[in-house]
């Protein structure tokens, strides 16, 4: 496999499992945040991850950046072994990858203007003189759409829009190779939420940087990614370019995502799951949809389906029904409205 051909991220097999204390008793609870997680994302490409709050996507994030080790697999940067956090490997490598917060406000320091703090990573990385780092700043504002005496104003006098591109062009300002957006967008007004995402992709297309977009938001993920991940549980349970995704989900948990993704104009049905998603710390056996799957059999309760390529299409999917593996059980965990 040649340089070009070789994932710039890969991860193989993620399982991450945090102890958490409970009670006055202090009883631990094992809980596994992620479970067999593997994805690649290739220079230029972005993936977007979605799925429902909770279901291990930011962790899924952080294990990619080598911000936390996994307790089992890898993740391949460029070819090599991610090196372990807070060496100095590691410490080298973050001027590659970086990643764009949640919430711009917490984001940012609010006792510093805003050009400080863009311009903190390329004196942490010791690139360029004083006078190249200031360039620089001024160039990567330009990029995002920030005017000149922004960078003397502190977050507080700044928009929400306004404070995102600069959590972007803090990322941006040491020219990664990888971008890591993690729900960069739920904090922000509606009207503000599209201007961020138009920026994202005219960034990326023009920048050629890979971008893991994580989301709950199927629309979003759908406007910015060329593949998309569906996350449940810790798990990947489909994978595929984000038309079929949208038009023709093969997973249940899938389906359901699309169905509530309002058309003006059309009235479709909407698939409601009955129940919450199962406790990480008490997962069902087998497939851990099942006890919401409106179409699951009796091998789902019991034996945990493998994210593999679909005989029919090759889409990836973790399904025994989608796989034509089984026949689909009895409709029981399914509300139309």
């Amino acid at each position: 496999m040649t340089a070009s051909q070789m994932p710039l991220l890969s991860a193989q097999d993620l399982a991450r499992t945090y102890s958490i204390r409970r009670g006055m008793a202090g009883r631990v609870t094992n809980v596994r945040a992620v479970d067999g997680v593997t994805l690649t994302i290739a220079r230029g490409e972005t993936l977007g991850l979605v799925g429902e709050s909770g279901c291990g996507k930011s962790t899924t994030a952080r294990l990619v950046l080598g911000i936390e080790r996994p307790d089992e697999g890898q993740v391949r940067f460029d070819g090599a072994p991610m090196p372990g956090s807070g060496s100095p490997g590691w410490a080298a490598l973050r001027k590659r990858m970086q990643l764009v917060f949640q919430d711009p406000l917490s984001a940012l320091d609010r006792r510093l203007p805003v050009g400080l703090q863009i311009r903190e990573p390329l004196e942490i990385h010791r690139m360029g003189t004083p006078a190249e780092q200031n360039a620089r700043v001024a160039e990567v504002m330009e990029e995002v759409g920030l005017q000149p005496h922004h960078a003397d104003r502190h977050p507080h006098a700044l928009s929400g829009g306004q404070r995102q591109r600069a959590v972007i062009a803090r990322a941006l300002v040491t020219q990664p190779d990888l971008l890591v957006c993690d729900e960069p967008i739920s904090a922000l007004d509606v009207s503000i939420q599209a201007q961020v995402m138009n920026l994202l992709v005219e960034l990326q297309e023009r920048l050629g940087m890979g971008m893991l977009f994580v989301s709950h938001d199927l629309r979003a993920v759908r406007q910015i990614s060329h593949r998309v991940a569906v996350m449940y549980l810790g798990r990947i349970v489909e994978e595929g370019a984000p038309d079929e995704i949208l038009h023709a989900p093969a997973h249940p948990y899938s389906q359901a995502l699309v169905s509530a993704i309002p058309h003006p104009g059309k009235t479709a049905r909407r698939i409601v799951l009955q129940g919450d998603p199962p406790n990480p710390a008490d997962r069902p056996p087998g497939c851990a949809f099942h006890p919401r799957c409106p179409v699951t059999a009796m091998r789902c309760r019991t034996e945990t389906p493998l994210l593999k390529p679909r005989p029919s299409d090759g889409r990836r999917v973790a399904c025994h029904v989608a796989q034509g593996e089984v026949a689909p059980g009895h409709v029981g965990q399914l509300e139309l409205s």
